[in-house]
């Protein structure tokens, strides 16, 4: 942590690391912006074409604060997507996913997953929970899920999720 770089709270007050898990100062989360270039990545993924599952995983970069690319794929199955997550610290996926309805209509929802496996630092899980509301409503994204661990990233645990969404 750089000195006299602090962390902005949910009230866009400056906090450093230790106040925002310890709550020194504030209860408040620590907030990560957003990269401007993963926005206009989450944009364009929004409006694609094709019609494959794709993802997008993002990760925060602690010194910039910021929410980042790390990987995009095409062409991936929850089960491939899951041995891409690390087993031991969070991430934030959007998943494109072509669903069979039980009517037979095809859709293809975007999916908000946060995975945030238990065994993570605390400061890493705080300063990603902080942040994924922020991400959430800058993709736009509805269909919001957690898993706590990467194996319960699978095709049936993903309909069953979304067969909530008629």
């Amino acid at each position: 942590m750089v000195a006299g770089r602090g962390l902005r709270d949910l009230g866009g007050h400056e906090r450093n690391v230790s106040q925002a898990i310890s709550g020194t100062e504030s209860d408040s989360l620590v907030v990560c912006e957003v990269d401007p270039e993963l926005k206009e990545k989450l944009r364009q993924f929004r409006f694609r074409k094709e019609t494959d599952n794709a993802a997008i995983i993002m990760k925060v970069d602690k010194d910039r604060q910021m929410v980042v690319l790390e990987e995009e794929f095409q062409n991936i199955s929850p089960e491939e997507l899951k041995t891409e997550l690390p087993e031991r610290q969070p991430r934030f996926v959007v998943y494109s996913y072509k669903y069979v309805h039980e009517d037979g209509r095809v859709s293809y929802p975007l999916c908000f997953i946060f995975s945030s496996p238990v065994g993570c630092k605390p400061e890493q899980q705080m300063m990603y929970a902080g942040s994924k509301n922020r991400l959430v409503q800058t993709a736009e994204l509805t269909k919001v899920f957690e898993i706590r661990t990467t194996e319960d990233l699978t095709e049936a645990w993903l309909q069953e999720k979304l067969s909530f969404f008629r």
